[in-house]
Parts: structure tokens; sequence; C-alpha cells
């Protein structure tokens, strides 16, 4: 079995958060500690990628321009009429989408929206300041963003894409037939073959070292990001979780998993499938480097280079208070790894985790957790639009 470098049992950061982090809590939640051993049997996905996707780019995006195959690719699901040449070619790839998986569960996939609408602007901190801060900890994960030029254009255009692409996708109706999000999916599976193809095409990247980019591990470390790691973090902001709201959010990505062009076999229904999974992935996964700690520190700067809040002080403002919440979510060993400063001044953002933790007291109020919800639907759509505005 091919092996490449990039895997090696973790002896930092990972090793860190499962030994003397909050990882020691989750693997309690286990009946014993996953072996290690057992990882092995994930290697191969590392070399494993979307062919589907990749097929559909290359005759597409790769002979038109990108942005012309996006094009068609939105007017083909909205249902307007395209040059009779990509039809065929679009259709093919559509056929091979799970949309009505029988294993589908639509009031789950409710829960799932709900809660993440629920969650307000907390829910943007979180995916923010610690889901993509901490992916960073991982230098193999992110070696596609430096061989695309990410340092180069900035933190801020990731952090519009990624806002962009979950507000969407968690939209009311979002992922119903015609939805916006499953426009987004489909659309940001498309900018993942494009990525890949041109690294592997046009840059010096090394498949024995680093697997191939967005390969089908890695692309499950992220939808665990979005689920897992994104549920542990609104814990530690304070919020209270409903059982329904739990299981609603892993089958919400389960869904978007399949769609992007995951194995279903791989994507978990449970808290506990998905620990172990992200057991295997962390703790086999190379230390960051110093590409790690640019992006960090790029992220870091973000808000202070952005054209929002209009005010200097209000930008480095905002700065501080972003630290604050690597600080508290990441911990301090973490940030250290990163090149995270620490922050006095941000401090301020601890309100908000006390008001968290005074409206979550009330969510078993379905009136009241109605109003929350329809309250921080409006919050995504109001940074969303920030972001297309001023990035």
């Amino acid at each position: 079995m091919k092996i490449p470098d990039r895997y090696k049992i973790n002896t930092t950061s990972f090793h860190f958060y499962w030994t003397k982090g909050i990882g020691v809590s989750l693997l309690t939640k286990l009946p014993t500690t996953p072996d290690l051993a057992h990882a092995a049997q994930f290697i191969p996905l590392l070399y494993q990628y979307d062919k589907a996707c990749d097929q559909l780019v290359e005759q597409l995006h790769l002979k038109i321009g990108f942005v012309k195959g996006q094009q068609l690719i939105r007017d083909y699901l909205r249902g307007r009429v395209i040059e009779a040449d990509y039809v065929g070619l679009i259709s093919e790839f559509m056929d091979t989408l799970p949309l009505e998986p029988e294993w589908l569960d639509r009031q789950k996939i409710e829960q799932g929206i709900k809660l993440s609408q629920r969650s307000g602007l907390t829910g943007l901190i979180v995916l923010r300041d610690y889901c993509l801060m901490g992916g960073y900890e991982s230098s193999a994960i992110n070696k596609p963003l430096i061989f695309t030029g990410a340092l180069k254009k900035g933190a801020a255009k990731r952090l519009t894409e990624t806002v962009t692409f979950w507000v969407d996708i968690t939209a009311n109706d979002a992922l119903k037939k015609g939805g916006i999000g499953i426009e987004a999916i489909l659309l940001t599976r498309c900018i993942h073959s494009f990525a890949r193809l041109n690294i592997l095409k046009h840059s010096g990247w090394n498949s024995d070292k680093w697997g191939i980019p967005l390969n089908t591990w890695d692309m499950l470390a992220t939808n665990l990001g979005f689920s897992l790691v994104y549920l542990i973090g609104l814990k530690q902001m304070k919020f209270n979780l409903l059982n329904t709201e739990i299981d609603g959010i892993f089958h919400l990505w389960k869904y978007v998993g399949t769609l992007l062009g995951i194995p279903v076999d791989l994507l978990p229904d449970s808290e506990e499938e998905a620990i172990k999974s992200l057991y295997y992935w962390t703790m086999t996964q190379k230390e960051g480097d110093k590409d790690s700690v640019a992006l960090a520190q790029a992220l870091m700067e973000e808000p202070v280079n952005a054209a929002y809040p209009r005010s200097k002080f209000g930008r480095r403002l905002m700065r501080e208070v972003h630290l604050y919440y690597n600080n508290y979510l990441l911990g301090a060993y973490s940030c250290a790894l990163l090149g995270l400063e620490k922050t006095t001044i941000g401090k301020i953002a601890y309100f908000n985790i006390l008001k968290n933790k005074k409206a979550n007291s009330q969510i078993l109020n379905d009136k009241v957790r109605q109003q929350q919800i329809r309250k921080g639907r409006k919050v995504h759509e109001g940074v969303k639009q920030i972001y297309l505005t001023y990035n």
C-alpha cells in the first residue's frame, strides 16, 4: 500500500487536543479509545478523489473557462436554456447525484438547518475562529490553499466563499429541488475539481508527499469541521443543544457530504461515529509548518485589512475580538503553535458568551427558540451581505 509522507502519528497539537484538551471529554463518549492501527484503512483515501466532477470540469470549465462553466451550471440548475453541446454533459453528471437517497430524512435536515440558523452570530464565530483557524494546525490539508495562491488572494476571499456557502445551504428549503443550497454545493464541488486539476497540471505538487489535493479523506475531515467540530464549538460558547438538533446536524452534513462527492459510507450518522473519524484523521496528521502559521497569521490580520468596519479603530477591535475567541476556543497550546497572540481588550467578547448562556436557558420554550431561529437567520443574511459588499 502506498503511504504518503504526510501520514504520521501526531505528537503536537492534535495529540495535545486528545490527551489534555477538549478531546479528552469526547473520548469518554466512546467505549474505548480508537486504535490508531485501524487508521491505516483510510490511507487509500488520500489518493481517492471526485472522478465524476473532475470529468465534468475537464470537459467544461477547462475548455470554455471557469467563469463561463460555472454560469452554465447555474443556468442548467435554474431551468434556463443552455447551449445544446453542454446539456448532455451536465445531465450526465447530474444523474450521478443522490438527490433523494432512501436514507434521507427531511425532518432531520430541517432540524439541522434550524440549529444552524439559531446559532446566529455565534455560529459564524465558531466556524471562523475555531473550525477554520483550527484546521490550519494540519500542514497537509492546507497545502492546496498554498498551491492555489490563497495567501496572495488574502484571507477575506476564503472567508467570503465559506460564509456564503454555509449561509446559502442553511437557508429555508435550501436543500430541496431548485434550492439555493443545492446550487451552492454543486458549484463548490466544481471549484474543488477545478483547483485539483490545475494543481496537478500546473504546479510542483508532490503526490508521494501530500497525496492527491482535496482528496476524499481530507474532504471528510472538512465535513467533520462543519458538523462535529461546529457542535463542540457551540457547546464551548455556552449553547445548549437539543438531541434532535444534534442528530439533525449530522444528518444535514451527511446529505451535503454526499452531494459534495464524499462516499456515503464514510459519513457519520452519530456523534460517536464522528468522534472516531475525527480521531483517526487528526492523530495521523503531520504537524503544522510555516505555511500553517502563514495562513493563521493572514486570518488573524484579516479584520485589520478588511474594508469593514469603516473605521480603523473598529477593524482593530474586531481583530482583538477574534483573537480572544481563538484563544478561548482553541486554547493556549494551539494558539502558540499557530503564532496567534493573546489579547486583553478582546476579552470584552466574553459578554457574548454570557449572553448565550442566558438565552439558551430557555430553548425548551418553542416560542423562544423560534424567535432565536428567525433572529439568527437575519444575522446570517446580514453578515453574508457585508462580506459580498466589502470583499
